[in-house]
Order: C-alpha cells, then sequence, then structure tokens
C-alpha cells in the first residue's frame, strides 16, 4: 500500500515470525554483537538468572515490529519509531505484528502518517506496543 492511501483507522495484521528459533537468536547474537548469555546460553539463563529457558533479544523484537511497516507501506521513509517493552519473547513464540493508523496529515514533502503498533505472541498477550512515523519518501526530485 502507498502512503497516499492510507487513512486514518486503517489497520493491517501480520505475523512476522512462525516458531522463533535459538537458531535465529545465535544468528540475531552474531549479526548485533549482542552475545548476552541470558539470550544465547540455556544453562546461565536458567540455572544463573531463574528463567525457564533463553529469552529472545528485545531488538530482534522491535526489529521484527519495524518489518511488517516497512514491508506494508511501500516508498515512504520512518521518520521516527518507537516501543515498548512489555512482557518476554521466548524460543517457540510466534509473533504478531497490528498497526493502525492514526493520523494522516500532509508535511513539506507529501503525505505523513502515525502509526500505533502492538505485537502479540500466539497466546494474544502484548509483547511489544509502539508508534511509526512515516513519510513520504525523499527522492532527488524532492529536494
Amino acid at each position: 500500500m502507498r502512503l497516499e492511501q492510507l487513512t486514518e483507522g486503517d489497520s493491517h495484521s501480520q505475523v512476522v515470525v512462525h516458531d522463533l528459533t535459538r537458531t535465529q537468536l545465535v544468528m540475531y547474537a552474531g549479526a548485533s554483537g549482542d552475545f548476552n548469555p541470558l539470550h544465547t546460553d540455556e544453562v546461565y539463563a536458567t540455572q544463573v538468572a531463574g528463567y525457564d529457558k533463553v529469552i529472545v533479544h528485545g531488538q530482534l523484537t522491535m526489529g521484527l515490529t519495524a518489518k511488517m511497516v516497512a514491508g506494508w507501506i511501500d516508498e515512504a521513509d520512518l521518520s521516527a519509531f518507537g516501543v515498548r517493552f512489555k512482557n518476554q519473547v521466548w524460543p517457540g513464540d510466534t509473533l504478531t505484528v497490528s498497526a493502525t493508523v492514526t493520523s494522516v496529515t500532509k508535511g513539506p514533502y507529501g503525505p505523513e502518517a502515525e502509526l500505533a503498533l502492538s505485537t502479540t505472541n500466539q497466546d494474544g498477550v502484548e509483547v511489544v506496543s509502539g508508534y511509526a512515523r512515516l513519510r513520504e519518501a525523499w527522492t532527488a526530485e524532492a529536494r
């Protein structure tokens, strides 16, 4: 969908990951450089930190949330993005991101929109809430 097609109240939901794997956690750790043992070491996470198992990186969950926005709206720049981590994400979780358009305005280079975001697990528990602001993609001609 294009930014200029959005109207206040429009919404979209998408599953961004099915059955999040431990391999994906290790791959994310390698890409991000975040090797905190809470995310990669089962013994540390359970016996030292007291969790049931390793926990998913918050930034991975945040990135999956942003992935849905970027895939839904074509030819738009993300001008602001923020989240609040509400609950833990675990290996095996399936995450669904829902976005609702809360405003559409005219900016200096075209339409701008603000979205309310919510990421939930397979049990319907919200793990992330947040927002995204989008504006018309800047091109050389627009500058």
